[in-house]
Parts: structure tokens; sequence; C-alpha cells
């Protein structure tokens, strides 16, 4: 399972604790083009529509939008929204496709960032969706804890 975020992340998509439950987390590894990383480090990317699906059998990140690194040729650029392969264990995969099969979860990619060695990850939740009433209960305990936090210090 995927520990704490390190500092250099370079996409990050806040919505999705908010719209789903988050059962379970883990890291992928990403296949990415020259520009591509680029582009990521530069932090313009966006994975706020983005999701992970199978495809003959292997998991890509689709609908995230790296844009085309601007410094570079025309030709050697990248698409901004193509499909990137997802890299994880064959057990891993197989059981994450099972419980998207079988569950009807979904794989929301929380986060894209590099890891101390400068290479990118992909952090991917295993979520189920929130219905209005959950969302609504979800924000209620988040403004008590913030109220408790108010009360707490004014009291001293």
């Amino acid at each position: 399972m995927a520990g704490p975020l390190p500092e250099r992340v370079a996409a990050q998509n806040r919505r999705a604790r908010h719209e789903y439950f988050i059962l379970e987390t883990l890291e992928a590894g990403v296949m990415l083009v020259g520009t591509e990383v680029k582009a990521l480090r530069a932090g313009s990317a966006s994975i706020a529509e983005a999701y992970a699906g199978e495809q003959n059998g292997e998991l890509f990140l689709l609908n995230a939008y790296v844009p085309e690194f601007k410094q570079a040729a025309k030709q050697f650029n990248h698409e901004p929204k193509r499909p990137r392969k997802l890299l994880v264990k064959r057990k891993e995969l197989d059981k994450l496709l099972g419980a998207v099969r079988k569950d009807g979860v979904t794989l929301v990619p929380l986060s894209i960032y590099f890891n101390e060695r400068g290479i990118a990850k992909v952090q991917l939740g295993l979520a189920k969706g929130k219905k209005k009433g959950d969302k609504r209960e979800t924000e209620k305990k988040r403004d008590w804890q913030r109220e408790k936090g108010r009360l707490m210090r004014e009291k001293g």
C-alpha cells in the first residue's frame, strides 16, 4: 500500500475524496515519453476527470490531461489526452480488475508524483461512489472537526 506522499506532487485529484469512498490505495508506475515528464515537472497536468481502466488485459490511465511541452519541437511532442500504460504487478492487476468487475468499484487516480529517485508514480484509489447524503455527512464531519479545533484553541 502507498505511504505518505512526497513533496514533489505533479497533479492531484482533490475532488476524488469528495466524490468517492476510497477503499484502498496503491502505487503504480506510469509509462511516459520525455516531453510528458517535462510537462509534469512543470506542474501543469490535470487528473480531475481521469480514471484507470483495462485495455487488452493491461491497465491504462485514461482521460488524464498532460499539456504539450512548449519548448519541444512539434514532431517530438505528445498527445495531451493519450492513454498511458500503468505498471503494476500481475497479482495486483488481477486483484484490481476482479474488484472492478465484481464489486462495481472504480479505479481513480488520486495523484501523480515523483518519488525519491525522480520516477513518476500514480497513486490509485479503489473507490466506490458516494451518494448525495454521504457527501453531506462527510461535509458535516469535516465542519465539526474544524469547529472543534477552533473551540479547543480558544479555550486554551
